[in-house]
């Protein structure tokens, strides 16, 4: 699969885009992982495809966030740039997850371990000295409070963050569904049918979320509320929730029995 986002002219970006792709290091470390969540685990896709998805999504949101004239984290502190900034959002959304090649759990704490050394060989002859560390530092900070509960500290983190709750569609979240885990998760995932990233109204960006039937309102609260909550950047954020006919909602489920 390659792994692609607008890049708007960013050349940077480009070149790390190319990076991302040749690197048959990470793209092994992507195998494993999705092996171990989706063969071994039985849950949604941790590897490239997620990856590419959150890339986008984050991209998006930053740059209806930023078109309001909101600096990015590394302009404020660093004296880097926007294009920066996406270097920074793009490398993190390719490598949140790649913990999960050890183990869902605390795979935010063995990302950090594996993702440090692989950030320098694909910034290798973009940045140097003390801007790598910098990138560096800030690309591990995003990888890292991707996690639920953790605070980010950036607008970067943050639009990752949101980004990576978003991913939500009952087609990327069909395979705990499938293999015949009812539960409350499983069953409210299957309700979102789309989510769409808009210019907002009020705020500079609108989310919205389109269910079949109102069983989504637990993947709302218990996954994608809580991301948002902790991001940092819900100042910019309005949600709308649309269910389908609610006289005819979708059925999801023929029989339950325990």
């Amino acid at each position: 699969m390659e792994f692609n986002v607008p890049t708007r002219n960013n050349d940077k970006l480009e070149k790390v885009i190319d990076e991302i792709n040749e690197n048959g290091r990470l793209n092994g470390l992507w195998t494993v992982a999705n092996v171990n969540a989706i063969e071994r685990m039985g849950i949604n896709d941790h590897g490239p495809v997620h990856s590419k998805i959150v890339a986008n999504s984050a991209l998006r949101i930053f740059r209806l966030i930023t078109e309001t004239g909101v600096k990015p984290s590394v302009e404020e502190d660093h004296d880097l740039t926007a294009k920066d900034a996406e270097v920074v959002i793009v490398l993190a959304a390719a490598l949140h997850d790649i913990g999960h090649c050890v183990h869902r759990v605390n795979h935010e704490e063995f990302g950090i371990a594996i993702s440090g050394p692989i950030i320098v060989e694909l910034l290798r002859g973009i940045y140097e000295g003390y801007d790598l560390g910098v990138m560096q530092g800030e690309i591990l900070h995003a990888c890292f409070a991707h996690g639920t509960e953790l605070q980010t500290l950036t607008l970067e983190a943050g639009v990752l963050k949101l980004a990576d709750a978003l991913d939500m569609e009952h087609g990327r979240a069909r395979i705990p569904f499938n293999e015949g885990d009812l539960t409350i998760h499983s069953v409210s995932a299957t309700a979102i049918e789309e989510v769409s990233i808009r210019r907002g109204k009020k705020k500079p960006v609108e989310i919205v979320i389109d269910m079949s039937n109102s069983a989504g309102i637990f993947q709302l609260d218990n996954l994608f509320k809580p991301k948002l909550e902790n991001s940092g950047i819900q100042k910019f954020v309005e949600v709308t929730v649309e269910v389908g006919d609610k006289e005819k909602e979708k059925k999801i489920i023929d029989d339950y029995q325990f």
